[in-house]
């Protein structure tokens, strides 16, 4: 940029200071474009550009009576885009790094919810190897073969009601064994 170009953000940057509001709106309609397109080159997504060029206007705003070289304005105006920018490039890092640490302890998670399955399942199948045969039996079909109480009677040739009494019994000698 050139000095006559430095030398108008710095006199419009002083009528600003000054209260002339409609100075800033000189210098939005100057530089907002260039800062969309610097934040984008860091980004690399024009709809979080634009939102870091917003961000980076509201903190010019606010600092900008503090602005002691008007004249350096690009400069000062510029690094805060960059700042910004390499602000929102790092967050979206954590997050991403987050992200895959959560992800690996799910599959952590996931593994070690199935080997305890597994474990649970094999411990359950020798506790119901330990059940007399009728009760066994019983247990089998309603539970691993997904029969109904009438047509584990019919299979069994016994009433519906022995088939319940099995099957309580069964479920009662089973918690016995696995509470020890």
């Amino acid at each position: 940029m050139n000095k006559e170009q430095r030398k108008l953000d710095g006199e419009l940057v002083l009528e600003y200071q000054t209260g002339n509001v409609g100075a800033l709106n000189l210098l939005v309609k100057r530089w907002h474009k260039l800062f969309c397109k610097k934040a984008f080159w860091i980004v690399k997504d024009s709809d979080v550009a634009k939102d870091v060029a917003q961000d980076s206007w509201n903190t010019i705003i606010n600092k900008i009576g503090g602005l002691k070289d008007p004249n350096s304005f690009e400069s000062w105006a510029l690094r805060i885009v960059y700042n910004k920018s390499i602000d929102v490039v790092n967050a979206k890092n954590r997050n991403s790094i987050k992200d895959e640490v959560y992800k690996y302890e799910q599959k952590v998670f996931e593994i070690e919810e199935e080997n305890n399955l597994e474990i649970l399942k094999h411990r359950l199948l020798k506790t119901i190897k330990k059940l007399p045969e009728h009760q066994q039996k019983v247990i089998k079909l309603f539970y691993i073969q997904d029969y109904s109480l009438k047509e584990i009677g019919d299979i069994l040739n016994i009433s519906v009601g022995t088939v319940k009494s099995r099957l309580f019994l069964a479920r009662e000698k089973l918690k016995l064994i696995l509470k020890t």
